[in-house]
């Protein structure tokens, strides 16, 4: 097994760092998901982290990030506790099941079909306004399938190494009525069992730049307490809107990366 090659110890790498956590935070607490969408590319492209290594420090970095985000959003009971454990359930013992097919599936097929999906999604985000005082409340019908979405979460995350929080969000607003708050809030929950467990098997395969993590992740809790409070402040038509406009960014990168590979054959 190779190790991922860490860049140098910079004044520039803990700048880029901050700046990265600082972005990554704002995202993180308005939109409710975890920040790994913003924070991979940047690794990737200003600090030339290999795709593994910019994935697993910015799968550490969630873990507090998400934290101050679940704390800002429980404040005001914007968090559904038990449904977001259940989600968390589903998506751990999905992850293995999509890092299974992973070798066994076409990747490019895969891409374009969540980018499909998510076009879909930005197009009904205009149609369906959620009612702020909608819950998310267990019943036979949503338990199950609450953990029916948990587990599509955590194999589109083992397939594409997305984050949860762009297929749980969209999921509880439009399948389940959820009100947006409450999503965002209970998303970001969600994410912290399934971060503390790839972080751990990250750290096994050397796969994590833990000062870089440590800085990214303090940084974005500076900023993802503000983030929820834009999200609460705004009306939920405004909110859809913002959230449309960041799932154009996420399927826009989704896109590119089908291309490439599809070139690279």
């Amino acid at each position: 097994m190779t190790t991922a090659i860490r860049p140098p110890r910079t004044a520039r790498l803990y700048v880029v760092c901050v700046g990265v956590g600082l972005l990554a935070g704002l995202m993180s607490g308005l939109f409710g998901v975890g920040g790994g969408t913003v924070i991979v590319p940047l690794l990737v492209l200003l600090l030339r982290f290999d795709q593994r290594l910019g994935a697993g420090t910015s799968l550490a970095a969630i873990v507090p990030t998400a934290s101050v985000g679940v704390i800002t959003y429980a404040i005001d009971g914007h968090v559904a506790w038990l449904p977001a454990l259940i989600l968390a359930a589903g998506a751990v013992g999905g992850a293995q099941i999509g890092t299974w097919l992973l070798p066994k599936l076409s990747q490019t097929a895969l891409r374009w079909s969540f980018v499909a999906f998510l076009l879909a999604v930005i197009v009904s985000l205009y149609f369906v306004i959620p009612s702020r005082d909608a819950e998310l409340e267990l019943t036979w019908i949503t338990g199950p399938g609450l953990a029916v979405l948990g587990v599509i979460t955590g194999i589109l995350a083992g397939l594409l190494g997305v984050g949860g929080g762009i297929i749980v969000v969209p999921a509880l607003l439009l399948f389940f009525g959820t009100s947006d708050l409450v999503a965002k809030g209970t998303s970001l929950l969600m994410m912290i069992p399934t971060a503390v467990s790839g972080t751990i098997g990250n750290l096994r395969r050397s796969n994590v730049d833990l000062p870089a993590a440590l800085c990214v992740g303090l940084a974005a809790c500076a900023t993802t307490a503000v983030g929820a409070q834009i999200a609460k402040a705004v009306d939920p038509f405004v909110a859809n809107v913002l959230f449309s406009i960041f799932l154009v960014f996420i399927a826009s990168q989704i896109a590119v990366k089908a291309v490439r590979g599809r070139h690279q054959r």
